[in-house]
């Protein structure tokens, strides 16, 4: 992960646990098809080297990279996409640090993890992120 250094982290009882990033470092995992570039779907992966990336989103993206965050793309592509995908991303200059193929297809996500997790819902535009206010499920205490 970069030159990132991981800290310690420890649990209620004063166990050790899985260490996490210094809180100003954001691990981002980014969709590729209808979030950086037009939706393509797996079954048309011939389309996969032609479409354009959004400008917005290179710019954005390679931003938070040269500001020390982690980039990750999380794909619905498979493996077979994988030699595409990258010649695709470093063609239009994409920095990231890696990418995880076989995201479960169908959207819906309910992420569950024992870090902080927040989900942005991209909505056609790369812009500054804001803070605010929604309902969220949690589990019972």
């Amino acid at each position: 992960m970069a030159n990132t250094p991981l800290h310690e982290a420890f649990d209620e009882k004063g166990r050790r646990a899985s260490p996490v990033l210094p809180a100003h470092v954001k691990n981002y995992l980014i969709d590729i098809d209808g979030t950086i570039c037009d939706d393509v779907p797996n079954e048309e992966p011939e389309r996969m080297g032609l479409v354009d990336p959004h400008p917005d989103a290179l710019e954005m993206l390679n931003k938070w990279y040269e500001e020390g965050h982690i980039i990750y793309f999380f794909t619905s592509r498979t493996e077979a996409h994988r030699s595409v995908t990258e010649e695709w991303l470093n063609r239009h200059g994409f920095k990231y640090h890696g990418i995880v193929f076989g995201k479960p297809r169908g959207g819906n996500y309910h992420w569950i993890d024992n870090h902080v997790v927040r989900a942005t819902r991209f909505k056609g535009k790369f812009t500054q992120l804001i803070k605010e206010i929604q309902e969220i499920e949690v589990f019972e205490p």
